[in-house]
């Protein structure tokens, strides 16, 4: 099974027709027939690629010059011998009559792409191939949206290759009439199609194809389970397994190349409204990251060995703005890793940990994504383990998904529940990678463990976090199954649970990590009566377990002490591995975190953390702080002195951050669920906590500032955390009399900022 074998079929189903041809004309006595007649091959046989079961697409052309009899006879006396051996689908037209068929016709405009002489008047069969070609290019915009749409209803009726049980490899998306589209699009002219990525994946499926007409005895195209394993033996695979991976992955490298296609051209030579444009626009999105033309590109003369983060930093990017990664980009990128340039440390930057969160929490933008970085092998030299488990299939019914892929969409589920646990971060990362013990027969949960651990050490998870992630992925299947199988009012169950589970932060993770990956499995293996009962079981095993965990207060230095005893403000900033670490210590005022959060804001310093305190009348505050693309140069000095003019007014400073997030709501976004407020009344003596979880974006610290203030209260003191695009800040909140909040009182301010936060 080959293409030269598929190459000589179609030769020699050429020489037979020739043979017919020229018969025909001998017998009727016409030997000038053959100059007015040409026989010719369209589609893929026209292509040479005749599979055992293929049908002969052929096509009389004549010169309108031969009576009706005489042509009716000449196609009768060569189609008559085919018709017991051969599945025929013929056409008999002059030029015109081609002409009209194509412009009417799809089906036929893209069959006669592939036309090709078999026998008689070469002259005829190259005009219409001529005619074939500039047609399709003149109408290319017609013929494409055509294309487009019909490739679209296909793909609905026929599914995704890569993960279909029983794929029709021809029409199932990814398949082989993908590649012939693929083909039509570059023949247009109006987009270049780089159709040597998909080379090996056109032979493979062909390939497959081809032995399964053999397996079979039939022209079908429908790899029915049963016979994949007749297939697999024909083309020497170790097992069905093995082969369904390979289909899978040429499935995927073709719908990839596919999908980029049609965005290129969607967006060729426009901006973001749809305006043409003599050249593309280039706008800065991060560090050594731009977007151009609805892409987003690494910048020019960009250093991979001074910024090995910035790959991680672009796929990031793209996913939070919703924008797909340019091919030129990644082929380059995947290129410079190869030669060994830009190879992240190890243990991975803190910036390049934070990234990979980032893009694992885009959501349904991170699929698109994700693929890409998987098709041009760049995904393997950040994370070797992934390539045990590309394209491997799980072919049973609850599954609908390779393991790659459910793990993705594990993720992305994962995505929506991130305001349901405290480390956002873990659950992203436990689900992106639950399943990487698979494809072995020793038991997945277990052999996940071992290979969790070095990979969250060189990501750059410390010891505490990674205990977590091993004991997610070892019992990521507890509670579904403890849920279905056993008695929930014995207490032996919940006991067996909480044995396991060390406290209730973790327990809240494994029940979020336990939907992601339910529901990333499909109908048949999650339903609103599982999640009932899982969620019943998890309610019973919180009732067994402490309280959960909040972010404690942070400590404060003797020296911290003095210095805020004498009121008066003090800015140090210093160079940390994320940008600076800014202490500012400040007479305290209504306001004081939202003014200060501002000040960073519009000197554009993104927040990473925060840990601030009042004592007595003034406030210390340590803010760990990173540059955004093209910053002005920052000192203390600066620092200091924007921060005192903003404790005098603050008026200019809220309008700059208006202005600010004017220009960002002009950029793209991905859907995020809407931001979380939790109140715990007795997590502290003297004090309400109030836990904020929400989508990071600009200004959000200042909103939630001016919220408290608004609400006249009291921040006694404040933990703020960013994990990937995720924002955690913690409260510590008392009227301003002092004491904590009543219970109606914390709902108030509660609903006060989730409406400030809309």
């Amino acid at each position: 099974m080959s293409t030269r074998e598929r190459r000589d079929r179609s030769n020699e189903s050429d020489r037979f027709l020739s043979q017919l041809f020229h018969k025909a004309i001998q017998d009727l006595g016409e030997a000038e027939l053959g100059k007015e007649i040409a026989l010719a091959a369209v589609g893929g046989y026209g292509r040479g690629e005749l599979s055992p079961g293929s049908d002969l697409d052929i096509l009389f052309i004549h010169s309108g010059r031969v009576s009706s009899e005489k042509l009716k006879a000449l196609v009768n006396e060569v189609l008559y011998p085919l018709w017991d051996t051969k599945s025929v689908d013929h056409s008999v037209r002059t030029r015109s009559e081609t002409r009209d068929a194509a412009t009417s016709d799809l089906r036929v405009a893209t069959g006669l792409l592939d036309i090709r002489l078999i026998t008689g008047n070469a002259d005829l069969v190259a005009n219409v191939q001529s005619d074939a070609l500039e047609l399709w290019r003149k109408n290319a915009q017609e013929n494409l949206q055509d294309l487009h749409k019909s490739l679209q209803e296909r793909h609905t009726r026929a599914g995704e290759l890569a993960y279909l049980l029983e794929p029709d490899l021809k029409e199932a998306r990814g398949g082989l009439r993908d590649i012939q589209a693929l083909r039509a699009i570059a023949l247009s002219g109006a987009v270049t199609v780089p159709l040597e990525k998909i080379s090996w994946a056109e032979s493979t499926l062909n390939n497959v194809r081809e032995s399964l007409h053999i397996a079979s005895g039939r022209g079908k195209d429908r790899l029915l389970f049963q016979e994949q394993d007749k297939v697999a033996q024909l083309l020497k695979y170790a097992d069905a397994d093995a082969m369904m991976g390979d289909v899978a992955r040429a499935a995927r490298s073709v719908d990839y190349l596919l999908d980029y296609t049609w965005h290129t051209l969607e967006h060729k030579g426009k901006d973001g409204l749809g305006r043409i444009l003599k050249r593309p626009r280039v706008a800065t999105v991060a560090k050594n990251v731009s977007a151009s033309n609805r892409e987003i590109v690494i910048d020019p003369f960009t250093s991979l060995n001074d910024d090995p983060v910035v790959g991680l930093r672009a796929a990031a990017t793209a996913a939070q703005l919703g924008l797909p990664l340019s091919l030129d980009t990644c082929t380059e990128l995947s290129e410079a890793l190869k030669k060994g340039e830009g190879v992240l440390s190890n243990p991975w930057p803190r910036e390049a940990r934070e990234l990979l969160i980032t893009l694992i929490g885009a959501g349904e933008a991170m699929v698109g994504i994700f693929e890409i970085l998987d098709q041009e092998e760049i995904i393997f030299h950040w994370i070797p383990e992934w390539m045990s488990v590309r394209s491997l299939p799980q072919r049973n019914a609850l599954h609908r998904h390779t393991v790659d892929r459910h793990m993705v969409e594990t993720a992305v589920h994962a995505a929506a529940l991130t305001r349901k646990v405290q480390r956002p971060d873990l659950l992203l990362f436990a689900a992106l990678f639950h399943d990487i013990g698979k494809g072995t027969q020793e038991d997945h949960s277990e052999r996940g463990v071992r290979l969790i651990e070095p990979i969250a050490q060189r990501i750059g998870f410390d010891a505490k976090d990674i205990e977590v992630l091993k004991n997610l992925v070892l019992h990521h299947l507890l509670l579904s199954s403890t849920a279905t199988r056993r008695d929930l009012d014995d207490p032996a169950t919940i006991a067996s649970v909480v044995s396991v589970i060390p406290d209730v932060n973790t327990l809240e993770l494994l029940h979020a990590l336990s939907i992601a990956d339910g529901e990333a499995t499909g109908s048949a293996g999650w339903s609103e009566w599982k999640a009932t009962l899982v969620n019943d079981l998890v309610q019973r095993v919180k009732g067994a377990m402490a309280g959960a965990e909040v972010a404690q207060q942070p400590e404060v230095s003797l020296e911290q002490i003095a210095q805020a005893e004498k009121g008066v403000l003090r800015v140090t900033l210093e160079e940390h591995s994320s940008g600076y670490a800014v202490e500012v210590i400040s007479p305290d005022k209504p306001g004081l975190l939202s003014i200060v959060a501002g000040v960073f804001n519009i000197s554009r310093l993104d927040v990473k953390s925060a840990r601030t305190k009042t004592l007595g009348n003034s406030a210390v505050m340590y803010w760990i702080v990173t540059p955004e693309p093209h910053a002005p140069e920052i000192t203390d000095t600066k620092l200091h002195e924007l921060i005192a003019a903003a404790l005098v007014d603050s008026k200019d400073v809220e309008e700059k951050l208006f202005a600010r997030a004017a220009a960002y709501a002009s950029i793209p976004t991905i859907p995020v669920p809407d931001p979380e407020v939790e109140i715990f009344t007795d997590a502290a003596t003297d004090a309400t906590v109030i836990e904020v979880r929400s989508h990071d974006r600009p200004g959000l610290l200042f909103r939630i500032g001016a919220a408290i203030t608004q609400s006249k209260i009291d921040i006694r003191s404040a933990i703020v955390t960013t994990l990937g695009a995720e924002a955690i800040d913690t409260l510590y909140v008392t009227e301003l009399t002092g004491g904590p909040l009543s219970t109606e009182r914390a709902n108030e301010v509660a609903s006060h900022l989730k409406q400030a936060l809309k």
